[in-house]
């Protein structure tokens, strides 16, 4: 029985969550709190146009993403924040056949430069569960119907953030992704930029 790629992102998520907060409460005990108030969290969307790395056309989609500051961090990381990115690249596929997709949910960490009131460059990585929808049967529809796979996919990426007004950011992203062997010796290196907003729901800086 295989086991289930969603399952083990989530189990690792968890475990995630639990050594920070285990890490926030100790550092608690030694570092005083950095002043915030309201919850630490950034929701955020925006609009996503990728190189897929399948023929040669760029795609578009949308990506959601969730972030969650530790508290009680020492001032060093500061900027250290747990990242949950869920990407769907759906839209004009171009030299690709209809129907050609890629879905990527992904979890990892982030770190964001944040010695700027209303600028905040940073980068990240990230490990999630891809989907690559080929739109037809490949080379292997002689024995099974293959319009469908799913990878474990490695993703580091950079951005900026930029304060549009008190809790509202705009964002710039830029990812690359490695999905490992898919048919034959294929291996695939989407990358791409998200540009959207989000809102920031701590209440530190706003003004």
């Amino acid at each position: 029985m295989h086991p289930n790629p969603i399952r083990q992102l989530i189990l690792k998520l968890t475990l995630l969550a639990l050594v920070a907060t285990a890490a926030s409460q100790m550092l608690a005990q030694v570092v005083p709190p950095i002043s915030e108030s309201g919850v630490p969290v950034k929701v955020g969307g925006g609009f996503s146009n990728f190189d897929v790395d399948w023929a040669h056309t760029r795609m578009d989609g949308y990506t959601l993403w969730v972030d969650a500051r530790p508290p009680y961090l020492p001032r060093i990381l500061d900027g250290l924040n747990v990242e949950i990115e869920g990407r769907d690249i759906r839209w004009h596929p171009g030299d690709k056949p209809a129907g050609y997709r890629q879905v990527v949910g992904s979890g990892g960490v982030m770190y964001e430069w944040r010695h700027f009131r209303n600028f905040r460059p940073y980068a990240k990585g990230l490990i999630g569960f891809g989907s690559i929808y080929f739109g037809q049967c490949l080379d292997l529809c002689d024995t099974k119907p293959y319009t469908h796979d799913t990878r474990t996919v490695y993703a580091p990426g950079i951005g900026l953030e930029y304060r549009v007004f008190r809790s509202i950011w705009a964002r710039a992203d830029w990812e690359y992704q490695f999905w490992p062997q898919l048919t034959g010796n294929t291996y695939l290196n989407p990358q791409g930029f998200t540009f959207g907003a989000q809102y920031d729901f701590s209440r530190r800086d706003r003004r």
